[in-house]
């Protein structure tokens, strides 16, 4: 499980530290791709290997299951972290989250997710009053 919000810079080659309390739990490998609201998903290789597996099950018939497995696992790019818990984001993945050096990288449960700093500022902003204002369960019999 993946908690918490990280303030870390982009190098000059994209590369990204990690957070040290992920490090462990990332270190065999992960996965990363396009996600919603233009961040990027970072999944631990077993997490990556269950959402393919579930994903696999929907039916290819629907539309919006081709449209989404197609930019989901054509932007996809597994990567090793380094000796220092590094990360290389790929130019098309920083483009497309519009990654510049001041970056937030929060747990996200199952994954992390890897926000442009003033993005993710922008986004909370918009969400947080939302979110303290709900009046109903989003989530049906969890809270």
């Amino acid at each position: 499980m993946f908690l918490g919000t990280h303030s870390p810079r982009l190098d000059d080659k994209g590369r990204l530290f990690l957070p040290a309390k992920f490090r462990d739990e990332l270190a065999e490998g992960v996965v990363i791709t396009k996600g919603q609201e233009r961040c990027l998903y970072v999944f631990p290789m077993a997490e990556f290997q269950r959402v393919t597996q579930a994903m696999s099950q929907a039916p290819v018939t629907q539309k919006a299951v081709r449209d989404y497995s197609r930019v989901f696992f054509a932007s996809a790019s597994d990567e090793v972290p380094d000796k220092q818990g590094r990360i290389t984001i790929p130019p098309a993945l920083r483009q497309y989250a519009g990654l510049s050096k001041d970056c937030v990288v929060i747990g996200a449960n199952t994954r992390v997710e890897v926000w442009d700093a003033a993005a993710w500022d922008t986004y909370l902003a918009d969400r947080e009053q939302a979110f303290a204002e709900l009046e109903e369960e989003v989530l049906p019999g969890v809270l």
